[in-house]
């Protein structure tokens, strides 16, 4: 079974530009994430999807000095890039995780991947974006699709914020497909742990001063960290999650 992680990546964040390539401890955020996801042990192989737009030849330039396969299509058809890039590999099934997510868990992965084959599933995440609810800290946030399934949404897919966002099509219509979320048995879904903001940023390198080991760290550890040093969270709290029905205006 060809199991791909596929890393959605863009320079041109709206709300902090190069955020993707921005240092946290001396390396990329975007190392950090291919760095921790690849300790999974479903992974058969890791890519990142970016865009064709000019603005993102820094992060093809990066993957292509580091070895990583890397993957350029359209900008705001995400879609339409994540198909063709895991077309491009022969992938069975695909994982997609995001770039602003340094602290990603390779054993969550493989926790939510045994719980889509259990439950025979046609998207399978440990989360849905807002106005849903989470239990899992925003910035563990990994999606399941097969190979056909994607191909099925690709050419169903008709509202811009199913094409822009890549999975809505699975979920946001009950019934159309079987989706199934994992959850905590503990509610953990009002911690932040993404980058998104300046203040997210400014939140994620003080936390990363406070991990010893960034790469084999647990998000339990992490929850342990903040526990420990509540005041983190503090720098973040204004920032919010995106709705899942906005879509880029530049589109």
């Amino acid at each position: 079974m060809n199991t791909v992680l596929i890393i959605q990546a863009r320079m041109l964040s709206s709300r902090l530009p190069g955020k993707v390539l921005l240092p946290l401890s001396g390396k990329p955020m975007l190392e950090w994430v291919i760095t921790r996801a690849s300790h999974s042990e479903v992974i058969s192989k890791c890519m990142v999807a970016t865009t064709d737009a000019p603005s993102d030849d820094p992060i093809e330039n990066w993957c292509t000095e580091n070895n990583i396969s890397v993957f350029r299509g359209s900008q705001f058809d995400v879609l339409d890039r994540y198909y063709h890039a895991a077309t491009s590999t022969g992938a069975d099934i695909i994982i997609r995780v995001t770039a602003d997510c340094p602290l990603i868990d390779p054993a969550l992965i493989d926790e939510l991947f045994a719980f889509y084959l259990k439950e025979n599933a046609d998207f399978a995440a440990n989360r849905l974006p807002p106005p849903w609810h989470r239990t899992f800290p925003i910035g563990l946030d990994t999606e399941i699709v097969s190979m056909p399934m994607l191909e099925k949404a690709w050419e169903n897919a008709g509202e811009k914020f199913e094409r822009e966002h890549v999975m809505p099509w699975f979920y946001d219509i009950p019934g159309r497909c079987k989706v199934s979320i994992l959850d905590n048995p503990v509610d953990y879904g009002m911690h932040r742990w993404t980058v998104d903001t300046p203040e997210d940023y400014a939140m994620m390198q003080a936390l990363f001063d406070k991990i010893a080991d960034p790469v084999t760290t647990s998000w339990h550890d992490i929850l342990q960290v903040i526990s420990e040093n509540p005041e983190l969270e503090m720098i973040n709290a204004s920032s919010s999650a995106k709705d899942v029905k906005v879509i880029d205006t530049r589109s």
